[in-house]
C-alpha cells in the first residue's frame, strides 16, 4: 500500500448548483467554506475528497432556454462553464466535479432507483397538487393557490401520473437517526427545526414527472423523468464513482459532511438519508445547514436584483479578501449581512495593517539588519516579554485547530488576529529599529527578531487555510522550503524556524487601497460581467521587455496580416535560472535554453513568481526581438504571459503536453 492508502480519508460536498444563473457571492460563500474546510484537513494529514458541481435539470432550466432560444443543453454548458471559471478564480481546490447530464451519473441514478424500486419503496400513482418550478418543491397536495414557501412565488398546478416513493415508511428511522446521532443535523436549531417537520407526519412524495422532458429517463418507463432533488442528491454518490468506480466509491463513502444553505435542509435531512435507507447504502455523516448571505437585509436573489458578484472583488482585493470577510464576519451557520464597505474596512483594518504590516516590518527589519538571513535567538538576551510572546503564539497553534474542527471559523480568526496584535504590540514595545543603532545590543536585536518572524511562520501556518494565497506568498518571504500546504498544522511547535535561513524580497501581500476609489471599481466591474456580451478576463500579451510590462490592449478591431504574423518567431523556452534585477521589484533575470542557446532575457513577473518556481519550467519566447538594456541588464528575447485582472498580474503561457525545448510556434 502506498503513504496516501493510509492516509485517513475526509469527503466533503458543497451542494450541486442549479445551472440556470451566474453564481453570486451567496453561492460562492458555501464553496469558499469547503475549500477552507479541504484545506485544513489536508493540513492534519486528510486524504481529502472535495465534491462540487451543477445541477442541470428541471422546468426551469427548460424554460430559461427556450426563452435564451437555446436548448437546454447548449444553457446549462455555458452556466456549468460560469461555476468551474469562478470556482479556478476563487482557488477553490475541489478534487471532483460533477454534472448530472453526464453518461456516469445517468448510470449511478438508474442503479440508486433500481435498488430503492426493488426493496418496495417505488409504486405508481396520480398526483396533484402545488407544486415550484424554481425550488423543485411539491407545496400542496390542495389545488388552492398558494405561494412557495422557500422562494415567494406562485406555486403551478400539477395534475399527472407519477411514480411515489414510500417516504412515509422511514418516520420512524429518522427520528431514530436524530436521536441516536445528535450531530447528523447542525447546528442544533437546524436539527430541532427538522426533528419537527419529521414528528408532524410524512407523506409519499412524487419522484417522477411526466410533463417535464428535459431531465433523465426513468428506468424502464421513459415517458417520465426523474425527479430533480432524486436526480441531484445522487450527484453525491455519482461523483465519486457510485456504480462506476467502486474502489473509489467504497474509500470515499460515507461523506464526513454536506455543507448546505438552510433552504435545501428539508431535501438533505429528510429525503436523502430516506432515499439511502430504501437503497440499503452507508448514510452520510454530517450535514451542516448554514445561514443566508442577506444583501439590503434580503437573501441574494437576481431577481429581486440584491446581488454581489465574487469576480469584482477578487480582482481588485484578490480572492483572499472575499474569503477572510466572509468568514471572519459571518458566525458559520447563522445570517449574514454583506457589505461592500464592511469588506474594505475589514482589508485595510486586519489584511493591510494587520498581518500584511506585521509580515512587512518583520521581514524588512531582517533584510535591513541582519543580512536577509533569520537571525538566533540568544537565551541570555532572553526575558519575561519573549516568555509571553511564544506561550501566547503556542496557545494559538493549540486553539485555533480546534475551532475549525468545530467550523467555528470567525473564532479561529478572531484568535489568529488576536496574536498577531500581540507580535506586533511586542515589536513595538522592543524598538528592533533603536536595538540596530547599538552594536551592544546585537544578541538582543537578533532574539526580538528571531521571537517575530517565529510568530509569523506560525500564524501564517494556522491561516493558511483562509488564505492561501497571501500566507504562501509569507511563507516564501520567510525563505521557507516546500508547500506551506503540505506544513501538519496539528504538528506546529515553538522554535521550529532555522537561524540562517536567506529570506526572500519583502513585498506586500496586502497593500492598502483607497475605499471610496476601490468601491466605484468593483460596481463598475459588476456592471460589466452583467453585459450580455462580456470581455475576456485574460488576454495573451507579452510579460516582458521592452518595458517589462503586460503591454496595453490595442483596439479590438486593428487587424494585422498573416505576413506580420509570421515575422514573429516564438519558441518554447526551458528555464535553466533565475534571479531577481537589482533594485527592481518586478523584474527576473531569467537564463532561457531556446534550443540552439541559452538566451538572458528580463521578465516582469517578479511580483508573480519567485525565482525557484522557475526552474525547469518550459515558457514561450520571442526569439527576434531586438536586444535592449533594464536596469542595466541586456534582454535578449521576451517570455509570453496573459495579463489578468485590473492590476495586470502575469500569468506564464505554457503547455499542457510534453513539447521539445527550442520548437517553434505557429
Amino acid at each position: 500500500m502506498t503513504q496516501a492508502d493510509n492516509r485517513p480519508k475526509f469527503y466533503l460536498t458543497t451542494p450541486i448548483y442549479y445551472a440556470n444563473a451566474r453564481p453570486h457571492v451567496g453561492s460562492a460563500y458555501t464553496t469558499l467554506v469547503a475549500d477552507t474546510i479541504a484545506r485544513f484537513k489536508r493540513m492534519q494529514g486528510y486524504d481529502v475528497a472535495f465534491l462540487t458541481g451543477t445541477d442541470e435539470h428541471g422546468e426551469n432550466i427548460a424554460r430559461a432556454a427556450a426563452k435564451a432560444g437555446v436548448t437546454p443543453r447548449e444553457h446549462v454548458d455555458r452556466y456549468s462553464a460560469v461555476f468551474r471559471k469562478l470556482w479556478n478564480e476563487l482557488g477553490i481546490g475541489y478534487t471532483h466535479f460533477i454534472r448530472t447530464t453526464s453518461p456516469e451519473h445517468l448510470r449511478a441514478v438508474r442503479r440508486f432507483l433500481l435498488r430503492a424500486r426493488d426493496a418496495g419503496y417505488i409504486y405508481k400513482g396520480f398526483y396533484q397538487g402545488r407544486y415550484c418550478i424554481y425550488d423543485n418543491l411539491y407545496v400542496s397536495d390542495s389545488t388552492d393557490p398558494i405561494d412557495c414557501p422557500l422562494c415567494g412565488r406562485p406555486s403551478e398546478l400539477v395534475s399527472e401520473e407519477n411514480y411515489f416513493f414510500k417516504l412515509s415508511a422511514f418516520q420512524e428511522k429518522l427520528l431514530k437517526l436524530y436521536r441516536d446521532q445528535p450531530d447528523f443535523i447542525r447546528p442544533s436549531f437546524r436539527r430541532n427545526e427538522v426533528q419537527r417537520f419529521v414528528e408532524a407526519g410524512l407523506r409519499d412524495i412524487s419522484v417522477s414527472r411526466k410533463t417535464v422532458k428535459w431531465g433523465l429517463p426513468w428506468p424502464d418507463d421513459p415517458e417520465h423523468v426523474v425527479y430533480v432533488w432524486y436526480d441531484a442528491l445522487t450527484s453525491y454518490l455519482s461523483g465519486i464513482g457510485y456504480g462506476d468506480d467502486e474502489l473509489q466509491w467504497e474509500k470515499y463513502w460515507p461523506a464526513q459532511l454536506h455543507l448546505i444553505g438552510k433552504e435545501i435542509i428539508r431535501f438533505h435531512c429528510v429525503y436523502w438519508p430516506a432515499f439511502l435507507m430504501a437503497a440499503e447504502e452507508p448514510l452520510p455523516k454530517g450535514v451542516f445547514a448554514h445561514g443566508w448571505l442577506l444583501f439590503d437585509q434580503q437573501k441574494m436573489s437576481k431577481s429581486k436584483g440584491n446581488v454581489a458578484y465574487a469576480e469584482p472583488i477578487a480582482r481588485t482585493l484578490g480572492a483572499d479578501a472575499l474569503r477572510y470577510y466572509l468568514l471572519r464576519d459571518v458566525p458559520f451557520g447563522q445570517d449574514g449581512n454583506f457589505s461592500h464597505d464592511a469588506l474594505l474596512t475589514r482589508y485595510n483594518s486586519d489584511l493591510a495593517n494587520g498581518l500584511g504590516n506585521l509580515a512587512s516590518r518583520t521581514l524588512t527589519m531582517i533584510s535591513r539588519y541582519c543580512e536577509a538571513k533569520i537571525p538566533a535567538a540568544h537565551p541570555a538576551a532572553m526575558g519575561e516579554s519573549e516568555k509571553s510572546l511564544a506561550a501566547a503564539v503556542t496557545e494559538a497553534a493549540r486553539a485555533v485547530p480546534e475551532q475549525y474542527e468545530e467550523l467555528s471559523f470567525s473564532r479561529a480568526l478572531e484568535l489568529i488576529w488576536a496574536a498577531i496584535a500581540q507580535v506586533d504590540g511586542y515589536l513595538t514595545s522592543q524598538k528592533p529599529w533603536s536595538l540596530a543603532e547599538d552594536p551592544a545590543q546585537r544578541a538582543r536585536l537578533e532574539t526580538v527578531l528571531y521571537y517575530a518572524a517565529e510568530s509569523l511562520r506560525i500564524l501564517v501556518t494556522l491561516a493558511h487555510p483562509v488564505l492561501p494565497e497571501a500566507t504562501a506568498k509569507i511563507w516564501f518571504q520567510l525563505g521557507q522550503s516546500g508547500a506551506l500546504a503540505e506544513i501538519r498544522v496539528d504538528q506546529l511547535s515553538w522554535g521550529a524556524l532555522r537561524p540562517g535561513t536567506l529570506i526572500g524580497e519583502p513585498a506586500a501581500v496586502f497593500p492598502r487601497v483607497e475605499k471610496t476609489e476601490t468601491l466605484e471599481k468593483i460596481a463598475t466591474m459588476e456592471q460589466e460581467i452583467l453585459k450580455p456580451q462580456g470581455t475576456p478576463a485574460a488576454a495573451s500579451t507579452p510579460a516582458a521587455s521592452p518595458a517589462a510590462q503586460p503591454a496595453a490592449a490595442g483596439p479590438t478591431n486593428a487587424k494585422i496580416s498573416i505576413d506580420d504574423f509570421t515575422k514573429v518567431e516564438m519558441r518554447v523556452g526551458q528555464v535553466k535560472s533565475a534571479e531577481r534585477v537589482a533594485g527592481a521589484d518586478k523584474l527576473l533575470k531569467v537564463m532561457v535554453d531556446v534550443g540552439d542557446e541559452v538566451r538572458q532575457i528580463v521578465a516582469g513577473i517578479a511580483t508573480a513568481y519567485q525565482p525557484e518556481q522557475l526552474l525547469g519550467r518550459k515558457v514561450v519566447v520571442v526569439v527576434n526581438l531586438a536586444p535592449r538594456k533594464l536596469r542595466g541588464v541586456e534582454s535578449n528575447g521576451m517570455i509570453v504571459a496573459a495579463s489578468v485582472g485590473p492590476e495586470g498580474n502575469p500569468v506564464l503561457a505554457g503547455f499542457l503536453e510534453d513539447v521539445p525545448v527550442g520548437t517553434r510556434l505557429k
